[in-house]
């Protein structure tokens, strides 16, 4: 937990040279400006003025001045880069020139969220399993969809060519702070897992960001692309990010109750239909592109269904067996293109409510989703997450709360880019069409 005088003493500890402000625009992407350590002080001075556009994920012809304000907290040393001219980075906050947060913050609207519960007395820690595919790239240093091998679930050498590389990654990741829970190859050919252990919310959303980065970072130089693409083949498994979220009041896992069904609290089944409530609007957010909608397809598998179980995969929430202070909800939809922030914002949000409001989710559904028929479906109160983008805006609009989570700053750009995204998808003519008609008509 460094200080701004911590910051200062340890990058003249070990020569850094460069600072990367980073911070994620409202679509999730990380961006950085650079800056040598001479202005260090004025940057945790909070005195980097920059142009809002970058944050916003489009040029406009308006532009608003915003501060890059950095966390001392969040500083580390790149490892790979060289330890003599070291490059080190901070994550900020973005502010207006006034010190108040900037409404098109993603970080802030997760902190005002976490800031709501602890004023319930709750603390949130999050863990999460984040899915890739590791792909050749061409001669040209294009990525391909050319998987690097053909292993499957839980494989290892020598039919795991990417044994070395997820080692480069969890080494690197483990030598900036983090603590990996376990790595392994995944059920597509060149697919793979690592697992985050749990950390407070807003430091695992940090955690996540970084890991995207390291891991595209340390596959380049195994002259491999890291792809997280919720569905970059057809006929393989999609790529997803589970979110393992837990509620602790007083050091003690507010979820768990021995004595209740299932072991799990009232406060527990509040939040579970909390995040039911508004898992269709979140979806969004959680599977904000139009390739996300391709990995949801109804399966056996896909996380399609608005339901909970402690044993189905196909279902939005899954209660993993660990009780005690290890309870936990698993958020099973989401994928690696979300904004870490601005989705886990959403669905503890909605958890919230639901805890606010004493809500009661439907029963656990232990069988297969996917093969009911429709009229079981609906007994069981089981609905389908949208099928598209459009849907998922749709739905979105339409839900007040998920609104006011994000601000209505957010909310407007964010809906307003991702149907413009929907319209150039919807009018583009694709190979599939053309294979399948072409011939005929």
């Amino acid at each position: 937990m460094y200080t701004k005088e911590d910051v200062l003493a340890k990058a003249r500890e070990f020569h850094v040279k460069f600072l990367r402000l980073q911070f994620t625009d409202i679509f999730g992407v990380l961006k950085n400006i650079a800056v040598t350590v001479e202005d260090l002080e004025k940057a945790l001075a909070g005195e980097m003025i920059f142009d809002s556009s970058v944050v916003e994920g489009q040029v406009r012809n308006r532009e608003r001045d915003i501060v890059l304000k950095p966390d001392p907290t969040t500083f580390v040393i790149f490892p790979w880069r060289p330890r003599e001219g070291a490059v080190a980075r901070l994550i900020c906050d973005v502010n207006n020139p006034d010190g108040t947060p900037y409404p098109g913050c993603p970080r802030n609207v997760l902190k005002q969220v976490l800031a709501e519960t602890a004023g319930m007395g709750l603390t949130v820690r999050v863990g999460s399993e984040a899915e890739f595919y590791l792909f050749h790239t061409d001669e040209k240093g294009n990525p391909t969809t050319d998987t690097h091998d053909r292993a499957g679930f839980c494989d290892l050498t020598p039919v795991d060519l990417g044994e070395n590389a997820r080692r480069d990654m969890v080494l690197t990741l483990e030598e900036m702070g983090f603590e990996i829970g376990s790595s392994h190859h995944e059920l597509g050919p060149g697919q793979h897992e690592i697992v985050l252990k749990h950390d407070h919310a807003l430091a695992t959303a940090d955690k996540v960001i970084t890991f995207k980065f390291v891991v595209r970072t340390i596959a380049q130089r195994h002259g491999l692309y890291a792809s997280f693409m919720p569905k970059p083949i057809w006929g393989m498994p999609g790529s997803a990010l589970h979110w393992h979220i837990s509620l602790f009041r007083n050091g003690t896992n507010a979820l768990y109750h021995p004595e209740r069904p299932q072991g799990l609290s009232q406060e527990a089944m509040s939040f579970i239909a909390g995040i039911l409530n508004h898992a269709r609007a979140n979806t969004a957010i959680t599977n904000p592109i139009v390739n996300s909608y391709k990995r949801l397809v109804p399966s056996d598998l896909a996380p399609a269904y608005v339901a909970w179980s402690e044993h189905n995969r196909n279902s939005v929430i899954r209660v993993p067996a660990h009780r005690g202070q290890e309870t936990r909800v698993e958020v099973r939809n989401p994928d690696p293109t979300c904004n870490p922030y601005l989705a886990l914002a959403v669905m503890i949000k909605s958890g919230l409510e639901g805890i606010v409001q004493g809500s009661t989710p439907p029963a656990p559904v232990t069988d297969n989703i996917f093969q009911m028929d429709d009229g079981r479906r609906e007994a069981l109160q089981v609905a389908c997450l949208p099928r598209h983008l459009h849907e998922a805006l749709q739905e979105l609009a339409g839900d007040h709360l998920v609104r006011s989570t994000l601000g209505e700053y957010i909310y407007q750009r964010f809906s307003e880019a991702k149907e413009e995204e929907w319209e150039r998808y919807q009018n583009t003519v694709h190979p599939w069409e053309l294979r399948e008609y072409l011939s005929t008509f």
